[in-house]
């Protein structure tokens, strides 16, 4: 279940730069993963380190957006708690995706919409209780953001 606690919050991780130091490129290769950049950004994993960005040409995985990397290290590494804040509203359905299978736990800073995706399931830690639908998602995330 996607877990998340809205505001400030300490020891939460900075997903960019987790995972700068920390990536598997054996994680590139998951289907999961690659489905992730390229609709995220729009970018096609091809092999080895290299990524087809349709803005910038061939790039390593570094030179991902600080969104997606952070999906990737939430996804691979669920048993931390990361800074979703550097995801863009298109990281929403993803993170709403890997918590249908994994239980991970992220901290928000600002009001990332999920109403497109409704009915969802998410876990807010500030109340200690399952949010389901779009506006008891936003009057629940404005108290603490």
């Amino acid at each position: 279940m996607l877990k998340i606690h809205f505001g400030e919050l300490e020891n939460t991780e900075y997903g960019p730069s987790w995972f700068k130091f920390n990536y598997n490129p054996e994680w590139l290769k998951d289907p999961f993963v690659q489905k992730m950049i390229k609709d995220v950004d729009n970018s096609t994993y091809i092999d080895g380190l290299v990524i087809d960005s349709p803005v910038l040409g061939p790039i390593p995985p570094e030179r991902l957006s600080g969104g997606v990397k952070t999906l990737i290290m939430i996804y691979e590494k669920p048993e931390l708690i990361f800074d979703a804040t550097s995801c863009g509203e298109n990281c929403a359905k993803w993170l709403l995706e890997i918590g249908k299978f994994k239980d991970v736990t992220i901290n928000l800073e600002y009001l990332m919409t999920f109403e497109s995706y409704a009915p969802f399931e998410i876990y807010n830690i500030n109340e200690e209780r399952i949010i389901t639908d779009p506006e008891d998602y936003f009057l629940t995330a404005v108290k603490y953001i």
